[in-house]
């Protein structure tokens, strides 16, 4: 996968496209990353398709039972279906995107999820977060940090979270309204601590 990245930007910049032709390349390159193959899914399971569509993206996972960050798409360990549960999620830096959300359904067992400079993480994203009923179950930390696309709305749509007991908030521009959104949240989840570092 990194060969892959690291060839393509190569033929872009011997090409000397105008900086606007690779924003759309890499936009489009991002986009097929992030489609969701639900033959796959029925094929290795929840958890095997999800992994490998994070990894795909440049994020990591960490396993139920194993204290090590997955990180390399190529190292993703094999066994029997099944065996291998996603217990976190770290997309920092990563290009996930709403249109790879649905690999998501159907994990049972995600605790904590951190989503750190996330270009493409926009309010229907967290909102798509708090649809999984799964998810509603299990996650209990969560980190947003630096995803300029996030606005109080987003924020909001994560009281679906019902298990959510941590949840830190950093340099988010797109929020206007902090003590609202703190407020909404807490009353929904009275167990929630919320640490805020918001302008």
């Amino acid at each position: 996968m990194r060969l892959f990245t690291w060839s393509a930007r190569r033929i872009l910049s011997a090409h000397k496209q105008p900086s606007g032709g690779r924003r759309e390349f890499w936009g489009w390159l991002n986009a097929v990353f992030n489609k969701v193959d639900y033959e796959r899914i029925k094929a290795v399971g929840p958890d095997r398709a999800a992994a490998e569509w994070l990894l795909r993206c440049g994020a990591k996972v960490r396993f139920r039972g194993f204290d090590r960050w997955q990180h390399d798409y190529n190292g993703l360990p094999t066994g029997p279906l099944g065996r291998y549960r996603i217990e976190a999620i770290d997309a920092t830096e990563s290009c996930i995107m709403y249109r790879g959300f649905d690999h998501l359904e159907g994990l049972e067992h995600v605790e904590e999820i951190r989503l750190n400079k996330c270009i493409y993480i926009e309010d229907a994203c967290l909102e798509r977060l708090g649809q999984i009923k799964t998810l509603q179950d299990t996650v209990k930390q969560m980190t947003v940090v630096s995803c300029g696309n996030v606005t109080d709305k987003g924020l909001i749509a994560l009281h679906h979270l019902g298990k959510l007991e941590r949840l830190f908030l950093s340099d988010l521009p797109g929020v206007k309204d902090k003590d609202q959104t703190v407020d909404r949240l807490q009353a929904a989840l009275p167990r929630l601590t919320i640490e805020l570092d918001l302008a």
